[in-house]
């Protein structure tokens, strides 16, 4: 296993733990359970100054869960060679699920 899959699985882990977040993976269909390797590693790209991780959001508001997201994938990169790298979180989409209490709210007040 290279440094970089270590690590991938490592923020992957990470991620897993935090509630409001998920991986964001090219396609949500049966497809994945077909391919031999994980299919979260695609949410996240390593270069040596920069690590993207893209996200889909499944709570808001979304500010806070960035911001625990980012102090806890920031202490998992702290003892590797990727120390200094930026840390990207993108959100590409939001649950539909993180929408409903909107919703909700949207309807009590019409």
């Amino acid at each position: 296993m290279t440094p970089r899959t270590e690590l991938t699985r490592s923020l992957l882990a990470v991620l897993g733990r935090l509630p409001g977040l998920r991986p964001a993976t090219p396609s949500t269909t049966h497809i994945g359970s077909r391919v031999p390797w994980n299919v979260d590693t695609l949410a996240v790209g390593i270069d040596d100054e920069l690590i993207e991780i893209r996200v889909v959001a499944l709570a808001l508001p979304l500010p806070p869960i960035l911001r625990k997201a980012e102090a806890a994938l920031h202490t998992a990169l702290k003892e590797t060679r990727w120390k200094d790298a930026r840390l990207r979180l993108v959100v590409t989409d939001i649950d539909a699920a993180a929408l409903t209490p909107l919703d909700h709210a949207s309807d009590a007040g019409a």
